[in-house]
């Protein structure tokens, strides 16, 4: 059953890859009836839609440079005024930087709304390398598994669809790993600060199984929103 918030909450999941931000943002999309807002899939939404932030975004792309911070508050900005997310919002790969924390802080005050939580997963690094390392997913219907922790069942074909291709992520090796889990501390320290700083910083040790990480954000989340 969902929850319904007494006020809609704005929470941000801070993690390095393979920390299952993807997995509980959707747990708490279940559990809150919230919405996971991609910057990715916001940018190609509202271009589709050729919105004037959508129009401004593509000429931005064409011509092979970044979106603009300004450009993407203002894609955010449309979409967090629709009324499905009225009980609020995950938001995923925005802010990256303390500049764009403080730039969001902005836009939700004047919208009379604040960030409600930080969260960040946090991780042993070289137990997220044998994590994101160990990943592969069935080529026909991208099924998930994992050379340790979840085979299939039956040794080479997919569970879900009885397809016997698999597939690993080229950027999935130990190595490649460590470089991203090196650039995610340093990309992320700032905004551990920044919103410790603002006092809506919370921590949540996820190294543990997925139902018991799923309670913790779920009682955080009724806490902070309450």
């Amino acid at each position: 059953m969902t929850e319904v918030l007494a006020q809609p909450a704005v929470l941000i999941l801070l993690g390095p890859p393979g920390a299952g931000k993807g997995t509980q943002a959707r747990m708490l999309e279940e559990d809150f009836g919230l919405v996971q807002l991609s910057t990715g899939d916001l940018l190609r939404a509202a271009v589709a839609a050729g919105t004037e932030a959508g129009r401004q975004a593509k000429a931005v792309m064409e011509a092979g440079q970044l979106v603009s911070d300004d450009i993407v508050l203002a894609i955010l900005k449309d979409r967090m005024a629709a009324p499905d997310v009225a009980q609020g919002v995950i938001l995923d790969g925005f802010p990256r930087t303390a500049g764009q924390a403080a730039a969001l802080d902005a836009l939700l005050a004047a919208n009379g709304q604040r960030v409600t939580a930080a969260i960040s997963l946090d991780v042993d690094d070289e137990a997220m390398v044998g994590r994101v390392a160990g990943r592969f997913t069935c080529a026909t219907c991208g099924e998930g598994y994992h050379d340790e922790f979840k085979q299939p069942a039956v040794a080479g074909t997919c569970d879900k669809c009885g397809g016997t291709a698999f597939k690993r992520r080229a950027d999935d090796t130990a190595e490649t790993v460590r470089e991203r889990l090196k650039a995610y501390h340093a990309q992320t320290a700032p905004l551990i600060a920044y919103y410790d700083g603002k006092g809506v910083l919370q921590r949540i040790d996820a190294m543990g199984p997925i139902p018991a990480i799923r309670s913790a954000l779920a009682a955080i989340v009724s806490r902070v929103s309450a």
